[in-house]
């Protein structure tokens, strides 16, 4: 990486967009030179753009607004001029990325919060340490496209976690089944639509819309096989229930596998400390020193403690115990950052990966 690529970050005034913003904050390798949104924030500077009608800053991650990035002028996205940027990340919603990134993706790698393409037998669905080598898709989605760019989205954020945890262990033992239960942070939800206050005080929402139906089907693909020019998804069985609680950021999952070999529980968790995930990985920027820790604490992990180990990009789990009713079951917690890991840092880590592929600037 011995340039900085000139980055856009398109839904630039959302709650994604900013937590690219802040992501890409410092970067050694991708500076952002464009801010796209709407056209109701076109022409505007970037501050000006986040004010509400109440004059309040709509600026909404914990990390300080760069004031470089204040100063910009946001751009209509529909508008974009592909030969100014290298790259773009993309934070809009998928009815929105179903007409947008298409377009961008003419000239341009578009790394996508969205789920417009997730499931496109030509797009990988990449969390690096997993499955990098799946990113050589693109060039078959080049061919088939006819395009310069390509689309490359980042999985649901609950998904990341249990995906981390379950891709060591079926390396090591192979998984057959697996049944989840989430706990999921209000930012997920977003800010439009997102999750009324009133609704989520003293409260468990049970039900997240189109969540189930996205683990379920993105775990099997990410944890699938790269045969040809298509993914075979995995064979395991996946089941899972999502509901939202009063967090703000960190979801948490209670998780129940069932494992082909019969390994002892530190085995299971020996496995995960030493698991190092896809080499390709190792060097790049954003990638922790550790993918998963561990925690001997009976209570931990817990979102407001272990959210933010390594910077968010770490998976942490606890309560490994043996599970009687599958068949050499196990059960376990964990908590993953749903808006670090399993979002725009996450989304960060696939660019850094398809860099050192040659894949980006070319």
């Amino acid at each position: 990486m011995s340039r900085k690529f000139r980055s856009v970050v398109v839904g630039a005034t959302g709650l994604a967009g900013q937590q690219f913003i802040a992501a890409l904050a410092d970067h050694p390798s991708l500076e952002i030179t464009g801010l796209a949104a709407s056209p109701r924030s076109a022409g505007k500077t970037y501050l000006e753009a986040l004010k509400t009608s109440t004059g309040m800053l709509g600026w909404l991650v914990a990390e300080p607004l760069p004031a470089q990035i204040a100063k910009q002028v946001v751009q209509d996205a529909s508008k974009i001029s592909a030969a100014e940027y290298d790259v773009a990340f993309s934070a809009v919603e998928a009815e929105v990325a179903r007409e947008l990134e298409p377009v961008l993706a003419k000239h341009l790698p578009v790394i996508s919060t969205a789920s417009a393409f997730r499931y496109e037998d030509d797009v990988p669905l990449l969390i690096p340490p997993i499955n990098a080598q799946h990113a050589s898709l693109v060039q078959e989605q080049r061919k088939r496209r006819n395009t310069r760019g390509f689309i490359v989205p980042i999985p649901n954020c609950t998904t990341t976690g249990l995906a981390v945890t379950l891709a060591p262990l079926d390396v090591a033992f192979g998984v057959e089944s697996v049944l989840m239960t989430s706990m999921q942070a209000m930012s997920g939800a977003g800010r439009s639509p997102g999750v009324i206050g009133m609704d989520i005080i003293d409260n468990v929402i049970p039900y997240v819309p189109k969540e189930e139906a996205k683990v379920e089907k993105e775990t099997r693909k990410i944890l699938g096989t790269l045969r040809g020019n298509q993914v075979t998804p995995h064979s395991m069985k996946v089941s899972c229930t999502c509901t939202r609680v009063p967090v703000l950021d960190g979801h948490t999952e209670a998780v129940f596998v069932s494992l082909k070999a019969n390994p002892s529980a530190s085995e299971v968790a020996s496995c995960w400390r030493e698991w190092k995930g896809h080499e390709l990985t190792r060097q790049l920027p954003s990638a922790p020193s550790r993918w998963i820790e561990v925690l001997e604490d009976p209570f931990r992990p817990q979102p407001r403690l272990d959210r933010d180990t390594h910077g968010g990009m770490a998976t942490t789990v606890g309560r490994l115990r043996e599970d009687g009713v599958l068949a050499h079951g196990f059960k376990y917690v964990l908590v993953s950052h749903n808006t670090k890991m399993g979002a725009a840092k996450g989304a960060v880590l696939v660019a850094e990966l398809l860099d050192s592929a040659g894949l980006i600037g070319k």
